[in-house]
């Protein structure tokens, strides 16, 4: 079958959150079993295995994003404009599916020194619960790792780590002709934010690491909500706190900082992800890309490279990959594994 068709197929399962993840990992597991891939299924995941002593991995989540108004196809129905395919998950990242799918099914597979992994999960757009489960089993992955998210054709080979925060804030309401007689949850979040900023341009943003593309580490608040109306002060306030980490120790330092000012404003800090930054130099890749955001790489270990198809149009209206470019991630991911397995 052609890629392109592999992808339509894929493109036709509506896998927002976790609506028809399990039909679509049905179809998976069906086109690998025609290539005498063993299966291992359970909960969000699917694993399929060929060959003994598998040294190369391939990870790829089913499920999309919610779509948004304003789409001009089906974004259920893969829709060719020239050489743009347009569809609900074609760049993120079902292109990436249906490319490995497709380079297997190219390769003498009989030739193989070294065997095969392919690791299907859902949920990753929401919480990655579909990898966690996978880790929660203490799975032996192989020593290479290759991620199917969208990067334009370009290897990545390093991404950022992330800290990430709820910070709740409790105060006392009363009636704001008054003020004095309660306590702003909402000012205690202020003050809180204007500290920690100014921290993190003084100590923080300055350390710069070159290897990646946004060399310092980022500081974002999401997310503010407090208060109830206008003439009464806040009795809450909420709000979620995101750092991309460009260095390690940047983690310890922030964490120190976050914990300190928690205690000078009465704020619940509470951490909802930690992740470390990673690099790997891995010879046989001529380019040494990185990446800002997060994917599941970051949670694995070992010689860890992303790479699927483009433009990069993820999560956007009229989400689309080009026709040359989902070729070429096939060619992309044959030469990858003829390097890890065959050689």
């Amino acid at each position: 079958m052609e890629v392109v068709n592999i992808l339509r197929e894929l493109v036709s399962f509506n896998t927002i959150k976790d609506k028809e993840n399990d039909k679509i990992i049905n179809y998976i597991e069906s086109e690998m079993k025609k290539l005498n891939f063993k299966t291992e299924r359970k909960g969000k995941y699917l694993i399929m295995s060929y060959g003994e002593n598998p040294k190369f991995g391939f990870v790829g989540h089913t499920d999309t994003v919610e779509y948004i108004d304003g789409w001009k196809t089906n974004p259920f129905e893969l829709t060719q404009k020239g050489e743009e395919l347009y569809g609900l998950g074609s760049c993120d990242m079902k292109s990436g599916i249906a490319a490995f799918i497709k380079a297997v099914s190219e390769i003498d597979l009989s030739k193989l020194k070294h065997g095969i992994k392919a690791y299907f999960t859902y949920s990753e757009e929401q919480n990655f619960e579909g990898i966690r489960e996978v880790l929660d089993t203490n799975e032996k992955f192989p020593e290479y790792i290759l991620v199917g998210e969208p990067t334009n054709n370009v290897t990545v080979t390093g991404c950022k780590g992330l800290l990430a925060y709820n910070l709740s804030f409790k105060g006392i309401k009363v009636h704001s002709s008054n003020p004095a007689k309660g306590k702003s949850a909402n000012l205690a979040c202020i003050k809180f934010l204007y500290e920690l900023d100014e921290f993190y341009n003084k100590n923080i943003k300055p350390d710069i690491n070159d290897k990646f593309e946004i060399p310092y580490t980022t500081m974002n608040v999401g997310v503010i909500n407090g208060g109830s109306a206008i003439n009464s002060v806040s009795a809450y306030c909420k709000a979620t706190l995101d750092f991309r980490i460009a260095k390690d120790e940047h983690i310890k330092i922030l964490k120190d900082k976050v914990e300190e000012l928690a205690l000078k404003y009465d704020c619940k800090a509470n951490i909802i992800q930690q992740i470390n930054a990673w690099y790997n130099d891995i010879d046989f890749i001529n380019t040494h890309d990185t990446a800002n955001y997060f994917t599941e790489a970051s949670m694995l270990k070992g010689n860890r490279m992303i790479l699927g198809a483009g433009p990069v149009t993820a999560h956007e209206v009229d989400e689309h990959i080009t026709i040359q470019s989902l070729n070429k991630l096939v060619e992309q991911y044959k030469d990858i594994i003829n390097e890890i397995c065959i050689k």
